[in-house]
């Protein structure tokens, strides 16, 4: 690729985010309010000095750190429960006719309605409740690991992550299976060697939209007692404040990160599972 055609490309994705900033400022000078919508350079003040404390919650930046560990600590436990799940569910057929029925029951509840049962389950406990931590840099980082927060993230990112990876698994083609039976290949293998293969297209497909949703319930999961950290507690914060400048630093923070995430599995996607594209 030469380097006029990636001055082209680099252009047209920076075509539409500089006409927006441009119209957001015209709008911020028109409107004369930063409660309502303050300017460009207000904003991006504070990404120029990520680490300077914010209306005496910690800074940009260190909220945005306790953030990413609850949303990853929510979004693993998801990934660990839901992908053996679903294969299980996809590949056995007694077991998708035994648990299906359950899970279908439960997917359509939101994650918000989930707190008043995770608020009356865990309380304000957390990982320094569970090792029994009460003071020191330890007491810091683990209670920031609230249950009822990382239980919420965790619903979010669940279900996407099962439903991809129950079609994955039960897209293979049978034929492939007998095929490999029939030449004396043992379970395992079939596994590893076909099923796993053959599905991680639509597994890592679940995974990428389960981060996206884990992602949108991050602000209100930091909403629950006991939450004094955290992107989305300082978004509502500054909000009561008026400190609207803060709030969209927020928003755009998180935004940033979860783009910058899912271009991640995109580039996975891209380069492990080229193939898929010539099987359409």
């Amino acid at each position: 690729m030469g380097l006029k055609s990636m001055l082209v490309r680099a252009g047209a994705y920076l075509l539409v985010p500089c006409l927006f900033l441009v119209f957001w400022d015209i709008m911020a000078r028109q409107l004369n309010n930063e409660v309502i919508l303050p300017g460009v350079g207000q904003v991006t003040e504070l990404f120029v000095r990520p680490t300077e404390s914010l209306i005496a919650m910690g800074s940009l930046a260190i909220n945005v750190a306790i953030s990413l560990v609850r949303v990853l600590a929510g979004y693993l436990l998801a990934v660990c429960i839901a992908v053996p799940l679903g294969i299980l569910m996809g590949y056995y057929a007694t077991a998708f006719r035994l648990l299906n029925g359950f899970v279908a029951l439960f997917r359509p509840i939101p994650p918000l309605a989930w707190v008043p049962l995770v608020l009356a389950w865990f309380g304000v406990a957390s990982l320094a409740t569970l090792f029994d931590v009460q003071k020191g840099s330890g007491y810091v980082y683990l209670n920031n690991l609230k249950f009822s927060m990382v239980f919420i993230i965790f619903i979010g990112a669940f279900y996407p992550i099962l439903t991809s990876t129950i079609h994955g698994v039960m897209s293979v083609r049978s034929t492939l299976l007998d095929s490999a039976r029939v030449l004396g290949a043992s379970e395992r293998d079939i596994f590893r060697k076909i099923l796993l293969p053959a599905s991680s297209p639509s597994i890592v497909n679940g995974m990428r939209i389960g981060l996206g949703v884990a992602w949108m319930c991050l602000v209100s999961a930091e909403m629950l007692p006991g939450s004094l950290s955290g992107v989305g507690y300082l978004i509502t914060h500054a909000y009561t404040l008026a400190r609207t400048d803060i709030v969209i630093a927020g928003m755009i923070s998180i935004g940033a990160i979860g783009a910058f995430l899912d271009l991640f599995f995109r580039v996975i996607e891209n380069r492990k599972f080229a193939w898929t594209r010539l099987t359409r």
